[in-house]
């Protein structure tokens, strides 16, 4: 937590305002904390989403059970602890050894239990502390959701003091392996250092909103008197980024075009390449008259390895928040970075480092109050996961980026990863590419992994409802086992995503969308009506590969089993689902759905992460002889884009609403049931400005995202994805079209460059291009 300096009245919600009383943590599932009271300390522990069973252990001094000493009975068996620690959960060796060293085993310890499956969300406890206790923490880990279980969720812990905490003592965050160098930087000051090949490098912002400028150079080149040091020119050129990021672009180069290190993980995802460190000049320029100054710093440091001194430092400026206008002007604003946020780097060769604290105090760059950064540089042994930090929302904990269930086997047949919405896809693979990919779709099958797709149980009495209430179609019609394409929208008609519902039962349905803020919206919405619906995120317990193709049925049809209950595989319609096994009634537990997002015959493959890579080897085997291929997203965009199905952020935001979308048949206006959005998109539909109509444009030139469409001088749409269909032997593309200019037939002109030096014919014409009756997912 940090110190907020802003105004009365502005909306700060990533930065806590710093309480030198209060102590946050949040407790994932299958996993065990361990608190240490004091007399009068507060202990809150809440459980956001509902229904997460958690267990409080209590322990005096001399290691006996001491419920009492925050003013419960702790008279249960420790049973989710006992079971957390013989499962080697996160925190288990330490809460052991705290255990033993107390003269405890697990397996007499007592219990206060927390909370249950029917806990309703935003449920706590609070207990004071009435004399010192060490209190442990254990969240029960959740049942199979494929198997019909309940994922579990997250637990928020709150302490507050009864003694205010030293400011000057602020926690850093826990280091990732043993650190070899372990140091702070002082605030407006300047470290030099020197780092192996291979080791790595962790700049640790740590009170929030501090810049800090890196260098580095190639020490042999040093040696034998030659500088030759980061070059933000020629990594830019070479990664075709503004600055690299963890994946396939993730290198800083010198001028000689060498790599000097790779970024690993960035939690933050905003720096600058095109600033000199700051410089006497800048301050000078401004008014203040012998600052301290980053250059000056670093200047001072690299003297003593005969580094030529510079009047200004073209650094790697980690943290500093740079943009340019649309009139090409840089913008300097507050930091991204948040307590604790760090970036880690790996040394490609032996090097010479710096890095500073930055002390610029008079514009926003450090948040107008400069603070310390660290630096920890670990060994070259340890292996560190490549990942980019996502926040649902402001306030909400940084989540890395992760690897699915079948990433082991993917990661056999390419390295060309990008981090698509929290996870590690491929773009295409290896001897195949995208046009290799597309015409295995198109006249085969292929198998790709879908798993970042976000799902979220909805449960409980009123679990209809609020479906009912939250999407566009009339969700009281759809049946067991059936599934539902769907938008969801804002009180003004825009869409915030759209989805597909599995009605799994009565009061049971699962809500699989594109993005993770689904599921807050769901629980904003289920508090703010008072419905008794629980939404529980099941992502990371149902994985799903993708099978599409017009062999999919014939390759899938010999492997899964469904129980008599089940509708068999074989007769599974569009838009249907089963509860099915692989190979027989004990292989693997999946669902199977007649789904997909191709414009193919397809099926998709839902199962736990556990199971998928053994799930990935049985379709792939089964998949050889009618010639079955991985799938990329790059040629998933071809297949989507002439089947005419939309992406958010391409065809649809939140200003836009699901007619304007193309998607305006999931509008369920014929109801009497009311959802959020209809006052809206009654009179949008009322009153349409714009339509997504198809293009077809002459030559063979693609239309990119955001290119206009004019005719004549005015602009009457914009592109928002574009192709050259293989198929078609056409370059086509969707378009938000002005209603007037939507009809077949229309003449219009694509705009490239400033939109009117360069255009495009193309006309008009009838979408989806491939398969418009859509016979071929039916079949």
């Amino acid at each position: 937590m940090t110190l907020s300096t802003d105004p009365p009245g502005m909306l700060v919600p990533g930065l806590l305002p710093r309480d030198p009383f209060k102590e946050r943590y949040w407790v994932h599932p299958a996993s065990v904390t361990v608190l240490s009271l004091e007399a009068g300390d507060r202990l809150s522990v809440s459980d956001p989403e509902g229904g997460q069973g958690a267990e409080l252990t209590v322990l005096s001094a001399d290691g006996t059970h001491d419920g009492s000493a925050i003013g419960a009975r702790a008279d249960a068996p420790a049973a989710v602890l006992t079971a957390l620690l013989d499962s080697s959960a996160t925190g288990a060796r330490r809460v052991i050894a705290t255990l033993e060293s107390r003269g405890l085993q697990p397996s007499e310890a007592r219990a206060v239990r927390l909370f249950g499956e029917w806990s309703a969300p935003g449920s706590s406890e609070s207990f004071v502390a009435e004399r010192g206790a060490l209190v442990i923490l254990a969240s029960a880990s959740g049942s199979p959701v494929v198997e019909g279980g309940v994922p579990s969720s997250d637990l928020l812990v709150e302490v507050t003091r009864s003694v205010a905490r030293n400011f000057g003592e602020v926690e850093l965050p826990i280091a990732l392996a043993e650190p070899r160098l372990d140091f702070r930087v002082e605030r407006a000051a300047a470290l030099s250092y020197e780092v192996k090949e291979g080791e790595y490098i962790q700049v640790i912002d740590i009170e929030g909103r501090q810049c800090s400028d890196f260098l580095a150079f190639h020490r042999e080149r040093l040696e034998d008197g030659v500088e030759r040091g980061l070059d933000s020119t020629t990594t830019r050129s070479l990664m075709g980024n503004a600055y690299p990021q963890p994946g396939l672009y993730a290198k800083f180069y010198d001028q000689d075009m060498n790599p000097l290190v790779e970024v690993v993980r960035d939690t933050v995802g905003r720096h600058d390449t095109f600033s000199l460190a700051c410089t006497s000049k800048y301050y000078e320029d401004m008014g203040y008259f012998g600052h301290i100054n980053c250059t000056e710093n670093f200047n001072q440091q690299l003297d003593r390895y005969a580094i030529e001194p510079r009047k200004g430092w073209p650094a790697i400026n980690f943290f500093f928040n740079t943009a340019f206008s649309d009139d090409n002007q840089l913008l300097v604003d507050e930091p991204w970075s948040r307590p604790g946020d760090y970036v880690l780097l790996r040394a490609s060769t032996d090097l010479v480092c710096a890095s500073s604290s930055c002390p610029d105090d008079i514009d926003p760059a450090n948040g107008w109050d400069p603070t310390e950064v660290h630096v920890r540089v670990y060994p070259a042994e340890n292996k560190f996961s490549a990942a980019i930090a996502h926040r649902v929302t402001p306030s909400a904990a940084p989540k890395l980026t992760k690897e699915t269930g079948f990433h082991p086997r993917i990661e056999q047949l390419t390295s060309r990863f990008i981090d698509y919405r929290g996870y590690w896809l491929p773009t295409s693979f290896n001897n195949l590419g995208a046009v290799d990919e597309y015409w295995a779709c198109r006249e085969h099958a292929v198998v790709m992994d879908l798993s970042p797709l976000r799902k979220f149980e909805v449960l409980g009495p009123d679990a209809e409802a609020l479906m009912q209430a939250t999407v566009t179609r009339d969700v009281r019609r759809l049946s067991d086992g059936k599934v539902v394409y769907t938008a969801m929208c804002n009180d003004t008609g825009g869409m915030i995503d759209d989805a597909t519902i599995f009605r799994l039962g009565q009061d049971n349905f699962r809500f699989v969308g594109g993005d993770e803020y689904d599921g807050v919206w769901l629980k904003e919405q289920a508090e703010r009506i008072g419905l008794r619906a629980w939404v529980k995120d099941s992502t990371d317990q149902l994985h799903n590969i993708a099978v599409q193709g017009p062999k999919s049925r014939a390759i899938l049809g010999p492997l899964i089993w469904t129980a008599p209950t089940q509708t068999p595989f074989a007769e599974l319609k569009w838009f249907s689902f089963a509860v099915a096994r692989i190979g027989g009634p004990h292989g693997l537990p999946l669902i199977v759905s007649r789904t997909g997002y191709s414009g193919e015959l397809g099926y998709e493959l839902w199962c736990h992460p556990k199971d998928a890579p053994a799930l990935w080897d049985a379709v792939w085997e089964a998949g050889q002889p009618s010639g079955l291929k991985p799938l990329g997203l790059d040629a998933l965009d071809i297949l989507r884009i002439e089947a005419g199905l939309i992406f958010a952020g391409y065809e649809f935001d939140d200003q836009v609403d699901p007619f304007e979308a193309g998607i305006g048949f999931t509008v369920g206006l014929k109801t009497e049931d009311d959802f959020i959005g209809r006052e809206a998109l009654e009179d949008r539909k009322a009153h349409p400005q714009r339509k997504l109509v198809g293009l077809e444009l002459e030559g063979n030139e693609p239309a990119g995202h955001g290119d206009c469409v004019h005719v004549g001088r005015q602009q009457v749409g914009v592109v928002t994805s574009g192709t050259r269909s293989p198929i078609l032997k056409k370059n086509i593309a969707l378009c938000r079209m002005a209603v007037r200019y939507s009809e077949i037939g229309t003449e219009v002109e694509v705009g490239k460059l400033d939109g009117h030096q360069k255009r495009l014919p193309a006309t008009v014409v009838r979408f989806p291009f491939y398969d418009p009756a859509k016979e071929r997912p039916r079949a």
